[in-house]
């Protein structure tokens, strides 16, 4: 297995733009590139770096995710906290009010 990785690093070091996560296309793209004359070969080569591809996809799309989620969650603690400075406001008026009708 250490062959496959380190043969599919090699290859998309130099033309990782060529590659997707479709694998027929990346078995072209491969024999584009490089030679490689063993099939099973070319199809452990070509299978790896779509499974590498899609990873990367789907862990910069989580990565986005977070951060949008963490950015909404900042949005609601300061809504949030807007709201609880007017109830604040408007709890420290009716004190006031309810002080100055005790006091008449």
């Amino acid at each position: 297995m250490d062959r496959i990785k380190r043969l599919s690093y090699e290859v998309l070091v130099d033309h990782k733009a060529k590659f997707g996560s479709d694998f027929t296309d990346n078995k072209k793209a491969l024999n584009e590139v490089s030679i490689v004359r063993s099939k099973s070969l070319k199809n452990k080569i070509a299978g790896y770096i779509t499974k590498f591809i899609k990873k990367e996809i789907r862990e910069a799309k989580e990565k986005q995710a977070r951060i949008e989620a963490s950015k909404s969650e900042q949005q609601f603690e300061k809504r949030s906290e807007v709201e609880l400075g007017q109830d604040e406001d408007e709890t420290a008026e009716d004190e006031d009010e309810t002080a100055e009708d005790e006091t008449e």
